[in-house]
């Protein structure tokens, strides 16, 4: 609903909405409470959506916005905290937030729910919060979205700070949209690239190589997939994925390629095509696979104090967001097993977004690749270092970076 005085929408918050100024930032982003809240209910269905601003920086803040059937308020608030850790983790000059729908994914009107969400907030996509994808709704989904709206793309709120938004639209577009080996779009794959290489650098670290080290991963959709063909692709052996369907087992290793050929547009395995010699086990049997890193890559708070006792891996990697609970990460360190959080380990694709938005990459693949490896490698280094030295958690580590942002010297420039 828009305030009739500001034409933005009426609000619940500590910060005032369309407000030019920043909110004061207590340690950084453990502030408690959100910059803003915002409840929309869709009038033709009984769909109920979201939008949480952990943080406003420079006028602006990024999330993607996801629909799942059971999304709530508290799992929108908990997201758009973790966007606010990844942006000041990796120094980009934005803040935090997220967009959730309470709607099924696979239902026909699923398009319309989610045009209807965006229109309700078109006040803060135009202007403040630049979204994309997450789970449930896929980028070109989101994309087509913003083009029935008038919007261009779902960058929109920070390409319209550019002197020149058609060639950033281009830039944009040409970034996300350029091939990479395996048939996939550069756009598609980078947060699971950045997955990947933080499993890789833990490898490193234990002086491992990637042929002697066994992953397993739940979630087989854009990051899931991604960092299980770019594993495959450095020589690690992943003997096990799950998907909505189940888990897939093979002690040789899984043959990724050919599984990521069978996924439907939801990120699931067609069974009746698989490859022989693969075990067909429970869903929930991922967890307490027999390897040293396990990557939980679909729902959110996958890893519960139920089923962490389960848990085989050295380490786990949280490629989606706030898959562990924190009751469940504690019991996991006690037993010494960490957590490396997804605010680090999954943060490669907002990086890479606002690398590109600022400039900073191109439509060269190897320049994103290469500048996420160099970073995703450095800070995995240090989480891990430090929980060896000195039993510091991986995620206490980066709360203590994502709590002293790099300060705005300025406004936020788009060339």
């Amino acid at each position: 609903m828009l305030d009739p005085g500001t034409g933005m929408p009426q609000v619940s918050s500590h910060g005032v909405a369309g407000t030019s100024t920043d909110p004061a930032i207590t340690p950084a982003n453990r502030r408690c409470e959100p910059y803003l809240r915002l409840h929309w209910t869709d009038s033709r269905t009984d769909a109920v959506g979201y939008l949480v601003v952990h943080t406003l920086r420079g006028g602006l803040a990024t999330g993607g916005t996801r629909m799942r059937a059971g999304c709530t308020l508290r799992e929108v608030e908990d997201l758009a905290r973790g966007m606010a850790n990844k942006t000041a983790t990796f120094d980009l000059p934005i803040g935090g937030a997220k967009g959730g729908i309470d709607f099924d994914p696979k239902d026909p009107r699923a398009v319309d729910v989610l045009e209807r969400f965006c229109e309700a907030m078109r006040p803060w996509l135009d202007t403040h919060w630049v979204t994309a994808e997450d789970l449930g709704v896929p980028q070109h989904l989101i994309d087509t979205v913003f083009v029935k709206l008038d919007l261009d793309q779902s960058f929109h709120a920070a390409i319209r700070r550019s002197a020149d938004p058609a060639a950033t639209l281009a830039r944009v577009r040409g970034g996300l949209n350029v091939a990479v080996d395996g048939g996939f779009l550069l756009g598609d794959v980078i947060g699971g690239f950045g997955v990947a290489h933080a499993c890789l650098a833990a490898a490193v670290q234990w002086g491992q190589a990637p042929a002697d080290t066994t992953a397993a991963i739940q979630g087989v959709g854009t990051m899931g997939g991604a960092a299980a063909y770019y594993l495959h692709e450095a020589g690690m052996k992943i003997t096990t994925v799950a998907d909505a369907a189940g888990t897939l087992y093979c002690a040789e290793g899984l043959d990724i390629p050919a599984l990521l050929e069978l996924r439907d547009g939801y990120g699931e395995i067609d069974r009746s095509r698989l490859p022989a010699g693969i075990e067909e086990m429970p869903r929930g049997a991922v967890i307490s696979a027999d390897v040293d890193i396990l990557v939980p890559a679909a729902i959110s708070y996958a890893i519960t104090p139920d089923n962490s006792y389960d848990i085989r891996a050295r380490i786990v990697v949280e490629a989606a967001n706030a898959a562990t609970t924190p009751e469940a990460e504690a019991m996991l360190a006690a037993r010494g097993v960490p957590v490396l959080p997804d605010f680090v380990a999954n943060a490669g694709a907002v990086a890479w977004a606002w690398w590109l938005l600022l400039g900073e990459v191109d439509d060269v693949p190897d320049t994103s690749f290469d500048r996420l490896r160099t970073t995703m490698h450095d800070k995995v280094a240090q989480l891990l270092i430090a929980w060896a030295d000195e039993n510091i958690t991986p995620r206490e580590i980066g709360h203590r970076w994502a709590d002293d942002p790099s300060p705005l010297t300025g406004p936020v420039v788009i060339p």
